[in-house]
């Protein structure tokens, strides 16, 4: 699959006020500045789609963009922004869960965690969280590019081992990198094939 358009619609804090007309939603989620944004510009093929920054926590509202019209993905904020206030952290995480629970248009949740690195605590609590309530999700390592073949490979098989402590069988994983491009296309294609699926 190829994404030939893709526009912002609407930014909202609440299910109730996303964007009226409803289409399958693909949404992604994960630790302020995994490379989030710099994903979703990748797979459009549109640099400047989400706005990307290196400041943690800049993303703070669902954010919709309709892809060649017929779904959305949505950038939702990050989780783990410990330099925000104790508030903002709050209104975040509310706002987080209110679309991941409630959002009926939510067909699946890609969890972003960076490859450079092994899974922190906010990472298995979130992902754990989204195991108890029953969400479909996937997982992304971003930023491949950053490191080493053998040093990827190392870490990635053991953040999925470590996933294996928790859940009997992992769903789909992905290893990207916006820089090269990896990824983009097993990751399109498997949104495509999910899009089949249910339509």
């Amino acid at each position: 699959m190829e994404i030939h358009q893709a526009v912002f619609v609407a930014s909202s804090t609440r299910v109730a006020d996303k964007p009226k007309e409803l289409h399958p939603e693909f949404a992604f989620i994960g630790r302020s500045n995994v490379g989030k944004s710099s994903l979703i510009n990748c797979l459009c093929n549109k640099k400047s789609l989400a706005r990307t920054s290196s400041t943690p926590g800049k993303t703070q509202c669902v954010n919709h963009f309709l892809v060649d019209g017929k779904w959305y993905i949505v950038d939702l904020p990050g989780y783990g922004f410990a330099k925000l206030s104790k508030k903002m952290r709050e209104n975040i995480e509310g706002m987080i869960k209110d679309y991941i629970l409630n959002s009926q248009e939510l067909v699946l949740l890609f969890v972003l965690l960076d490859s450079r690195h092994k899974l922190l605590k906010n990472d298995l609590e979130f992902l754990t969280m989204l195991g108890e309530e029953g969400v479909p999700f996937s997982i992304i390592f971003t930023k491949s590019d950053k490191v080493g073949k053998n040093i990827l490979v190392s870490r990635v098989e053991s953040n999925k081992k470590e996933l294996l402590n928790y859940w009997e069988e992992l769903p789909p994983v992905f290893v990207t990198s916006s820089h090269t491009g990896k990824g983009r296309e097993e990751l399109l294609e498997y949104i495509g094939n999910t899009l089949t699926t249910i339509n």
